[in-house]
């Protein structure tokens, strides 16, 4: 995209930006009765289709996420882009192909409905081991988590390889792009997706081989040093993550597992945050998207949480900040 594209685009995307939901929205959804209520919300705000009967929780959540897509797709955005953005979703449609394949038990709806390696081609690719169909990122993690999942139905070690292998591939994808808003993006992702890894097995007595099996590199810290630290003990971790720059997920962590969830996704919104203020690059459009993503997610935790009858205490807990 040339200057003048990007002035059009950004300025499409303030307008749009007035859409998203806000912190206030979101705590008038927690104060709703139920589950139907904050789908009447979402949908006096423009989500789902309009017209037609009420549709479910699903249906309005899949119908927001075709939506940011399109848009991307609309913008003419370089697909490279998109790809890095869609690789969490096409590495999920991975392990769900494998674990199908390998346990025979079918879950609705599992599946990410992407324009490429959707469910049903992943199955036909690993039924004939036809690994070399797939991009070269993926490649070795869909053999070696088929092959774990096949032989030891371990399922915890068939998602580290490829949860590993999609941060690597993500990260690797962004330094090629050369994007400053996407490296810094990916950067963030892929460190706060390791302290979660190593928080979880810390707390669960994970051996150093599978903390080295299951963290990527990134700018923060090596994989290594992080496994090091976290294979001491919880205070080791603690102070090494303070000492990283890291004080506030330390404080989090200590004070529950939603609150450290929180702190996760706070951090990326975080990261995107500044595109507010930019006006002549892809960043605004690209944090405008990762936005959607967040909202989509939040929607997706208030109406589960309303379905199962959650008291707002216990939604307040869970919720995030908003890109607005």
């Amino acid at each position: 995209m040339k200057d003048m594209d990007y002035i059009f685009a950004v300025a499409r995307i303030r307008v749009l930006e007035k859409t998203l939901l806000s912190d206030a929205d979101i705590s008038q959804m927690i104060a709703l009765k139920d589950e139907q209520a904050v789908l009447a919300f979402l949908s006096d705000k423009g989500w789902g289709e309009s017209g037609g009967s009420a549709p479910s929780a699903e249906e309005i959540l899949a119908c927001e996420e075709e939506k940011n897509r399109a848009l991307m797709r609309e913008m003419k955005i370089d697909p490279k882009v998109f790809d890095i953005l869609s690789y969490p979703q096409l590495f999920h449609n991975l392990k769900a192909a494998i674990k199908e394949i390998c346990t025979s038990e079918t879950v609705p709806g599992i599946f990410y409905d992407l324009d490429r390696f959707g469910g049903k081609e992943l199955m036909e690719i690993l039924r004939e081991k036809e690994f070399g169909r797939l991009p070269e990122y993926m490649r070795k993690a869909a053999s070696d988590a088929y092959e774990v999942m096949l032989s030891t139905r371990d399922g915890q070690r068939c998602d580290i390889i490829v949860d590993r292998a999609c941060l690597e591939a993500m990260r690797g994808s962004a330094k090629k792009l050369k994007e400053p808003m996407v490296g810094s993006y990916v950067e963030s992702q892929v460190a706060v997706a390791d302290i979660r890894v190593a928080v979880r097995s810390v707390r669960t007595g994970k051996s150093l081989g599978f903390l080295k099996e299951a963290l990527a590199d990134c700018d923060a810290f090596t994989a290594s040093e992080l496994a090091q630290a976290a294979a001491k003990g919880e205070e080791a971790l603690y102070t090494f993550l303070e000492n990283r720059g890291f004080a506030e997920a330390v404080s989090a962590m200590k004070d529950s597992p939603s609150a450290f969830e929180r702190w996760c996704d706070n951090r990326l919104i975080e990261t995107i945050r500044p595109q507010k203020m930019n006006s002549v690059s892809l960043g605004p459009v690209v944090a405008y998207y990762l936005a959607r993503e967040n909202e989509i997610k939040m929607a997706r935790i208030l109406l589960t949480a309303k379905a199962n009858g959650f008291s707002e205490d216990s939604i307040r807990e869970r919720v995030r900040e908003m890109y607005v």
